[in-house]
């Protein structure tokens, strides 16, 4: 379990079913069983031979029962969870794998590894209000992580390209990752290498990033 994982993992509430889709390695589900967060888990991938790897740390589950082996695309085949993880899957694939599945589990977490805007528009489409959404810094990278639930949510302009949080807590975390991309902003914008218009939309958008740090 990486730093990255172990924040992921905090956030993961308890349940009785969790499914890791795309599960890589299984760490996540035998941290659910071993820590006592899930009484089973579903482990899902789109490969056998990614998921072979996850079946060998999770054998002992697997043959008590605690623990199911899937090869799937996304949900589709996942049996029923309370709880559902993608994690570390760009944006548009995350979206894609949500609005290809004939059933989602009440809760998600999802860590999308870019175009995170374009979840939270997914999701909320999809009829999940967002309970959490922030950014986190782990081995010098940012991070992206939310926490969404079944029910009605609404987002303003600012929300869907920031994260509710964010906006709201303006943890060191955040001000950390926009200060960074203040910093790539005035490196370009020193460079003579940019025409008129790419300047002014530039210097518009560290604008409104300023106001967030």
């Amino acid at each position: 379990m990486t730093d990255r994982l172990e924040k992921i993992f905090s956030i993961i509430p308890e349940c009785e079913t969790f499914a890791d889709i795309g599960c890589d390695h299984g760490y996540m589900a035998h941290a659910m069983l071993t820590r006592d967060k899930a009484k089973r888990v579903i482990i899902a991938d789109i490969s056998e031979k990614c998921l072979s790897k996850a079946k060998d740390l999770l054998y002992p589950y697997i043959n008590s029962g605690r623990a199911k082996s899937v090869v799937a695309n996304g949900f589709m085949g996942v049996p029923d969870s309370d709880v559902g993880l993608i994690a570390g899957m760009g944006g548009e694939e995350i979206c894609t794998i949500l609005t290809s599945a004939k059933t989602l589990p009440q809760t998600l977490v999802l860590q999308p590894m870019k175009n995170t805007d374009k979840v939270r528009l997914c999701v909320v489409k999809l009829g999940y209000k967002i309970e959490k959404d922030y950014v986190f810094k782990s081995a010098n990278k940012f991070y992206d992580i939310m926490l969404v639930v079944k029910g009605k949510d609404t987002l303003t302009e600012q929300e869907i390209e920031f994260g509710r949080d964010n906006i709201k807590e303006k943890s060191q975390d955040f001000i950390d990752f926009i200060s960074q991309k203040l910093v790539r902003l005035d490196s370009i914008l020193l460079s003579q290498d940019i025409s008129e218009l790419d300047r002014e939309k530039m210097l518009k958008t560290k604008e409104k990033l300023q106001k967030y740090v």
